[in-house]
């Protein structure tokens, strides 16, 4: 046989292989989206420092602004696992989207904070004050107004204070400017008030509820029905990256402030700060686990309760409907 007809039947074999829907499978990309937050960092090193692709897996990876926005990526079948908030994912299984937990992504991350004139010392000084926060019924307006406001401080959310919705983004500018009182709010923009020595805090969340876990990896059933392999995969990176996280603070401190493009902070006395200070700072209110411990589950079960008390879902759920660790044990096995 000649050398072209070698090449021919070679190619000829080659595109009939790849055309077979098992081929077809095993290279389509694994759709990774995650919420834009800080705490959801493990996404951004598995990703840079190439954890993905040397676990064998090929990843589109899309940040979304919020949960809801993420949800309707979700809804439309153009995902295949997120790192979101627990809470989203408990709420949208109520309302029929079938999916799962499968492991932790940090803990920690969210403070109220106060100008550093004001006269609010607990959370129980916020009786009759302004306070700014996220959009009511989200995943952080179930934490703020079950455990920190009813719980911590023995008030109502409707009644006793004026929860004001405002980004983020702005609320420092309206501690600034007096328009609130204070602010509920989350790493980064928790340490670059905190530098900036105009405010302080007034709860660290992580000291009331050590290690309490946030954003979490999650797939829906489909996926898991379909790539439970690839899953295993990206926990397994995702893993890595956690590791790596800890291991090395200075590199992958860098790496969040690029990512996140966090501006320099300007102190009091004139100093300025870089990105890579800020993550520094944010590193004494957050931290990164995989390991969905059993205390954990008892946070999420205690979510799920709040939002059922506050009307954000319609029916009482229990954990174990939501959350699936044997995707986890697998990937923490030996290969």
């Amino acid at each position: 046989m000649s050398h072209r007809r070698q090449f021919l039947s070679a190619l000829a074999l080659a595109v009939s292989f790849l055309a077979t829907p098992a081929a077809f499978a095993q290279n389509k990309p694994l759709r990774v989206g995650w919420v834009f937050a800080m705490a959801n960092a493990p996404a951004v090193i598995a990703e840079q420092k190439r954890f993905f692709a040397e676990e064998g897996l090929n990843v589109e990876i899309k940040s979304f602004g919020d949960g809801p926005v993420l949800q309707q990526a979700l809804a439309a079948g153009e995902l295949d696992v997120a790192y979101v908030g627990a809470p989203p994912i408990y709420q949208w299984f109520s309302r029929g989207l079938d999916a799962r937990i499968l492991a932790k992504v940090n803990y920690g991350q969210a403070a109220i904070i106060a100008n550093n004139a004001s006269a609010i010392k607990s959370v129980a000084d916020l009786r009759g004050k302004r306070l700014a926060s996220v959009a009511k019924g989200s995943g952080m307006d179930v934490l703020l107004r079950g455990f920190i406001l009813k719980q911590q401080g023995k008030l109502d959310p409707d009644k006793d204070l004026d929860i004001q919705t405002i980004p983020p983004g702005n609320m420092n500018a309206a501690l600034d400017r007096n328009v609130v009182d204070a602010a509920f709010l989350w790493e980064p923009f928790v340490s670059q008030a905190l530098l900036r020595g105009n405010s302080r805090l007034v709860l660290d969340l992580n000291l009331a509820l050590p290690q309490y876990p946030w954003y979490v990896v999650m797939a829906p059933a489909s996926t898991l029905k379909e790539r439970p392999a690839d899953v295993i995969k990206l926990l397994r990176a995702h893993r890595r990256a956690i590791a790596f996280l800890q291991s090395n603070p200075a590199e992958s401190d860098k790496i969040i402030a690029q990512a996140f493009n966090l501006e320099s902070v300007q102190t009091a006395d004139g100093k300025t700060l870089q990105g890579e200070t800020i993550v520094h700072e944010a590193r004494k209110r957050l931290g990164w686990s995989d390991k969905l411990e059993t205390r954990d589950l008892q946070f999420i079960q205690q979510l799920m309760d709040y939002s059922l008390e506050l009307g954000f879902i319609n029916r009482p759920l229990k954990v174990d409907q939501v959350v699936d660790l044997s995707y986890w044990q697998k990937a923490t096995s030996a290969k």
